[in-house]
């Protein structure tokens, strides 16, 4: 797979921007991106939540404005980060295509495998079998599904989002949360999960991590401003992976000259299971085993489905777990 074709797969798969960054979600008070990680550390997590009031109409960080008659209670999700919104608020989606919900820390398998299934995949979801749903809100990935609006316009209310930073997903769930009404759950969601991040930046591990995805030898490095989770790592450990304008362009040489303490690996599977871990994959490269985290037994497949997909609370609540405990 070439590095283009992996750019490509990644936005299917996790959905990363490669724009700038976006502006400030809500009502968060919290800075930026970290530039630096010396500046990621010092810009400590506020843990203060203001209450959310339901509302009939929003209007979200990227400026699109979502209004609906009444409280949406029919959701089809067409990313991920729709179905850990709804998972955070104590509500099911109608439909998905993601795989999400079937993690045990949100429905679990048997009860994920009750959720109907959009066809057409991520890339391709099909309008009329979305329709066929009757949802009230239809929330998909704005550079991906922005493409389905005409069709779904008249019928349902499609809500595109884009989320780059953890701020910008804290944004969404409150903007979600005042359209359906669970406020209380909203407000009780974001609070747990930035006295979470607080936590683990109180913590902060001076080890040196690094998040890279891929199916095959062409992997790629997830950074922050390019990957919602990524964002989080510069808060909890030393996290010098910065975004180029092309995602994922690190090479194996420039990885093994940052002395990487542990690793993290998302094996992606395009349209069925996986064949094989990336790193065992990447085990061939001569310079793999040189590696600190190689030689030290510091490597850890992650799940892509909550670190690359999820991008919402839950899902972060998750990444922030698992980092902090293989940092120690």
């Amino acid at each position: 797979m070439s590095r283009h074709d992996l750019r490509a797969a990644r936005r299917w798969t996790a959905a990363a921007v490669l724009a700038a960054l976006l502006a400030g979600c809500g009502t968060s008070t919290d800075g930026g991106d970290a530039g630096e990680d010396g500046r990621a550390a010092s810009e400590r997590t506020d843990v203060r939540v203001e209450p959310i009031a339901e509302r009939r109409k929003i209007t979200d960080a990227k400026g699109e404005t979502v209004a609906t008659p009444a409280p949406p209670r029919r959701v089809v999700c067409l990313v991920a980060l729709c179905d850990d919104m709804l998972a955070e608020l104590g509500m099911t989606p109608t439909a998905t295509n993601s795989q999400l919900l079937a993690h045990p820390r949100f429905l679990g398998k048997a009860k994920a495998a009750r959720v109907p299934v959009v066809p057409g995949g991520f890339l391709s979801p099909e309008a009329e079998a979305i329709l066929s749903h009757e949802p009230d809100l239809v929330i998909g990935l704005g550079d991906t599904h922005g493409k389905l609006a005409p069709a779904l316009k008249g019928a349902t209310v499609f809500w595109p989002v884009q989320p780059a930073r953890w701020q910008d997903s804290v944004g969404y769930l409150r903007d979600l949360a005042a359209l359906t009404g669970r406020t209380t759950e909203g407000e009780a969601a974001e609070r747990a999960f930035r006295e979470k991040l607080a936590r683990a930046e109180r913590a902060r591990s001076e080890r040196t991590a690094l998040v890279i995805f891929g199916s095959d030898e062409n992997f790629g490095v997830a950074t922050e401003g390019n990957d919602v989770a990524a964002g989080l790592l510069p808060k909890i450990a030393s996290y010098p992976w910065r975004s180029r304008g092309v995602e994922g362009s690190y090479s194996m040489e420039e990885i093994l000259a940052r002395d990487v303490d542990v690793l993290f690996v998302e094996t992606l599977s395009f349209g069925g299971p996986a064949e094989g871990k990336l790193s065992e994959k990447l085990a061939k490269n001569p310079l793999w085993s040189r590696i600190p985290a190689v030689r030290n037994g510091a490597v850890h497949e992650v799940d892509p489905e909550v670190w690359a997909k999820g991008r919402g609370t839950r899902s972060l609540g998750i990444v922030l777990d698992e980092a902090t405990a293989k940092l120690k």
